[in-house]
């Protein structure tokens, strides 16, 4: 796959050493404490797994990240810089029912960031290949399945160019197949435009098998942080 998504801001800088940093983090709700003293560095350039059962906390650490939701105690320092675009694909992937697989990518065109529409629509195609769905792009949504459906989604995000792309189980539908091809793309993005990609996933052997730093969750604490292949 070639090299064909540019930031314009050829002098993009970050303004810090890290993007996010969470100092002793606590998250409660009502009847719940979903985070117990978290403390974490996300690094720019990084990928990085949040694994865990469900209930372990994940959804609300990409919350943190996102700048969705704030600590009842401790800190969250980069979340308010400006210079980093965060893209997000949510578990309900809040996509339009109505509208094609390509319409609903088409929400990610930004003027200011393709030359034109051709520009885009030529690396949407391309991406759609890579992902073995070119062919589908005309279905709607409400005909899609939930493997079509998050390819969607991150195609969409993808589409936006940012520099951070935080991901609720992205591959929660798909075969292992399609979840590898999906990496290889993210992996591909991490390398060549340094994109910063936080990832959320019960299946933990499935991100074993990937390149990255692991952050496991169990009952809302940070239980491990290193890379995939010791844990």
């Amino acid at each position: 796959m070639k090299d064909i998504f540019q930031r314009k801001k050829e002098n993009y800088r970050f303004r810090d050493q890290f993007l996010y940093h969470l100092d002793n983090v606590d998250v409660k709700f009502r009847h719940c404490h979903a985070l117990k003293g978290i403390t974490l560095t996300v690094n720019p350039g990084e990928i990085l797994f949040v694994t865990g059962k469900s209930g372990a906390g994940k959804t609300t650490l990409l919350n943190l990240l996102s700048g969705d939701l704030h600590p009842s105690r401790g800190r969250v320092l980069g979340v308010e810089q400006g210079d980093r675009f965060v893209s997000q694909v949510f578990q309900d992937l809040r996509l339009f029912d109505n509208k094609s697989c390509e319409e609903n990518i088409w929400y990610a065109y930004d003027a200011k960031l393709y030359k034109n529409r051709n520009e885009f629509h030529a690396d949407m195609i391309e991406l759609a290949s890579v992902l073995g769905m070119k062919d589908k792009l005309s279905l709607k949504i409400e005909q899609a399945n939930g493997g079509l459906k998050q390819k969607v989604a991150m195609v969409r995000a993808l589409m936006t160019r940012p520099n951070i792309l935080i991901a609720d189980e992205p591959t929660a539908a798909l075969d292992k197949e399609s979840s590898i091809k999906l990496f290889d793309v993210l992996n591909f993005y991490n390398v060549k435009r340094k994109l910063t990609v936080v990832w959320a996933s019960h299946n933990r052997d499935l991100v074993k098998q990937f390149p990255g730093k692991i952050v496991h969750l169990e009952n809302g604490k940070l239980i491990y942080s290193g890379h995939a292949c010791f844990i």
